[in-house]
Parts: C-alpha cells; sequence; structure tokens
C-alpha cells in the first residue's frame, strides 16, 4: 500500500453543500459502469437524495487541496427496515435487533485507490457511530472480486444476498460489528 498524501476529511449531516462533490467522485468511481441503468450518475443520485432524508444521514468526503477524492456515507437502518426485508436469507436476530449502520457507497478515484485513503473514510464515518453493527452490499464481481476481498480484511462477513432493485445486481450482504 502507497501512502496517500494528505487528505482533509469533512462530515457532512446535510446533503446540500456534498451532494455536488458526491456525484463528482462518483462519475469517475463508476466510469467503467455508467452506460449501465443502476449505475447511471442519474440513478446514483436519486439515490443519494432519498438516503440523504432517511435517520442518521452522514456523508464524509476526503479532500485533498480542495480537490475531493473519495466519499462514503450510510444511514441507520431499524429492525423491519426494507434493507433486512430484501436480504436473503433472513439475517440472524442479532444483527436486526436494534439499529445499524448501512455504509451505502464508499468510493476513491482511481488515482488514490491502495492509499489507505478508503479505510481512513470509512473508519471517519463510523468512529462516531453507536450502532452495534454495520452492513454494506457489495457486488461480487467488482474489481474481480477485490472489493469483498477488502471489506473481509475489515472484518466483514457474508450474511446473504441482496438486489435492492430490479436493475440492480445480485449484491453480497456484508456485517461487522462497529467497534
Amino acid at each position: 500500500m502507497t501512502m496517500a498524501p494528505a487528505t482533509d476529511l469533512r462530515t457532512f449531516t446535510n446533503l446540500d453543500t456534498a451532494r455536488g462533490d458526491l456525484l463528482d467522485v462518483y462519475a469517475e468511481v463508476r466510469a467503467p459502469l455508467l452506460h449501465l441503468p443502476n449505475y447511471a450518475v442519474t440513478a446514483f443520485g436519486e439515490r443519494i437524495d432519498r438516503h440523504a432524508t432517511e435517520a442518521g444521514f452522514t456523508a464524509v468526503l476526503a479532500y485533498a487541496d480542495g480537490h475531493p477524492v473519495g466519499y462514503a456515507y450510510g444511514n441507520t437502518i431499524e429492525h423491519g427496515d426494507r434493507y433486512w426485508q430484501r436480504t436473503s436469507p433472513t439475517p440472524a436476530e442479532k444483527y436486526t435487533e436494534h439499529p445499524a449502520v448501512a455504509l451505502k457507497e464508499i468510493g476513491v478515484r482511481p488515482t488514490w485507490r491502495k492509499t489507505g485513503t478508503a479505510r481512513r473514510i470509512h473508519d471517519a464515518l463510523l468512529a462516531p457511530r453507536e450502532e452495534r453493527f454495520v452492513t454494506l452490499m457489495v457486488n461480487p464481481s467488482a474489481g474481480e472480486g477485490k472489493v469483498r476481498a477488502l471489506y473481509e480484511s475489515w472484518g466483514y462477513e457474508d450474511i446473504g444476498h441482496s438486489q435492492p432493485s430490479p436493475a440492480s445486481p445480485l449484491l453480497t450482504v456484508m456485517i461487522r460489528a462497529n467497534r
């Protein structure tokens, strides 16, 4: 892993000031997939607009020399949330009986990958959270499986799969303790 130049991590609980930067980074991170309906920038914009209205929304963006280089965002999910309802098989009660953090997206510009920036953003997003567990969904083919393996190295384990929308690929649902 190459050490990243200094980045400034900024936390946002309101989407207004961060939306443009999130869309900008997303477009570069997902560039090879933007032709697919689920990955189009407009589809991401609609998702983040919806997620930003949900309980516990927080985004962390990394900036270098004033330019956004990476992001992560998530929100709180409760027992009975559609996130859990779409997960198959049904997750163990120990994961769903209390609020959890759903890490909805994380991305780092290609030139900033393998620098530890993604992990710094991830950890900054989760550090102030009180929820017992954090969960995420990953496309198992992302990076030819390397993205899923990275999450495993961060302590996540598979608990099932989900297809959040008809345009979405089948995703692997992963979870870990938040402490």
